[in-house]
């Protein structure tokens, strides 16, 4: 069988395109189709992967305003010719779903959420300080999207889900049933470490990352904490911190790994679809102090791998994170929780979905 990857868009590193690759590994001849595509934003092995583009990459100044064309993506992906492929696979978060496979094809969505902005816009505008002219506009114009979004739902043979939390939001939103498979986590061999005198938080430094509760909460508390990854929202944060606080900027695989096995525990205070970064926090046997919404409430356990607070404000964190110091953790434990999220684990599961829908519908196994 013939197969193309579809994915929203390539000019961020997170957690989609960690699950991303993860599909890649298992088609690794397959194209990789998407919007946009920015080099230098991206790792340099994706420069050896065939990844097409839409006419989007010639729009002007797309690397900056590439927020700015919403209304154009739904039209870059429905022009994409899917004509030569047995087996689509689409991983979105916004309008990778929306393609039009070949008639007979089978189409698999690996939904990391319905799109946020559209479904949540309320939310959105506040988060990303969208006022005047455009704030008045853009719920009209997220009106047609979230039409668009609709319509494209036959579509997709067969959802999948990064978390029960995702499949009600499908559910919702949608009226489709989705199967649940937690995106994978790198686990690099386990090397219990000393636990230094520091806090760890990171990621993309956006609005909806809440990272400005932990500055907040730590400059307040006067801890340790360091702050790796880059994001608009940088300059603002490092403008709300204190004296404790580092800000890392980008930083690679192995210094991650070593952040993540000495800190003292991690921060997430965003309410996240899924969250991969706090299970690579616990690949290194530590503790995370999380927001009990979201995915996280189905890869956190409370008194094993962890803590929650329930108030999205610093004060509540900050109450959480005096709280667990005194918590007795297992960082053996922590570290075989997380392996229930193994790369071969998604693999397997992914493969094994894969094959019965192309049984059922009389065609050879995918391999």
């Amino acid at each position: 069988m013939r197969v193309a990857i579809i994915h929203d868009y390539l000019n961020q590193y997170g957690g989609a395109e960690r699950v991303l690759e993860a599909l890649h590994e298992l088609y690794p001849e397959a194209p990789i189709y998407t919007s946009i595509y920015d080099r230098e934003a991206m790792p340099t092995y994706y420069q050896q992967w065939d990844i097409r583009t839409s006419f989007m990459q010639r729009l002007p100044g797309w690397r900056r305003h590439f927020r700015r064309y919403f209304l154009i993506y739904p039209t870059a992906f429905e022009q994409f010719d899917l004509s030569g492929y047995d087996l689509v696979i689409s991983s979105s978060s916004a309008f990778a779903k929306g393609v039009i496979p070949a008639p007979g094809a089978l189409h698999i969505c690996y939904c990391h959420t319905p799109m946020r902005f559209a479904w949540r816009s309320d939310d959105y505008v506040r988060r990303e300080g969208i006022k005047g002219l455009q704030g008045g506009l853009l719920p009209f114009a997220l009106n047609y999207v979230r039409l668009w979004d609709v319509s494209t739902v036959n579509r997709v043979d067969q959802f999948v889900a990064n978390s029960h939390e995702v499949a009600r939001r499908i559910r919702r939103y949608y009226r489709r049933e989705a199967t649940v498979i937690p995106p994978p986590v790198d686990l690099p061999p386990y090397q219990p470490q000393p636990c230094a005198d520091f806090y760890l938080a990171g990621g993309r430094l956006i609005a909806y990352k809440r990272i400005e509760l932990i500055v907040e909460a730590f400059s307040r508390l006067g801890l340790p904490l360091k702050i790796f990854g880059d994001g608009r929202d940088r300059q603002r944060l490092e403008r709300m911190a204190g004296s404790t606080i580092e800000f890392l900027g980008w930083v690679d695989e192995a210094t991650r790994r070593d952040l993540f096995a000495r800190c003292r525990a991690f921060i997430f205070p965003g309410e996240e679809d899924f969250g991969i970064t706090p299970l690579e926090a616990m690949a290194g046997g530590r503790p995370v102090i999380a927001y009990g919404a979201g995915g996280s409430l189905e890869t956190v356990v409370e008194g094993v791998t962890g803590r929650f607070f329930y108030e999205p404000s610093a004060a509540a964190l900050a109450a959480a994170v005096i709280a667990a110091q005194s918590d007795p953790y297992d960082h053996a434990a922590i570290r075989a929780h997380a392996e229930g999220y193994s790369q071969a684990i998604f693999h397997a599961r992914m493969r094994g979905l894969i094959d019965e829908l192309v049984a059922q519908q009389g065609r050879p196994a995918v391999h």
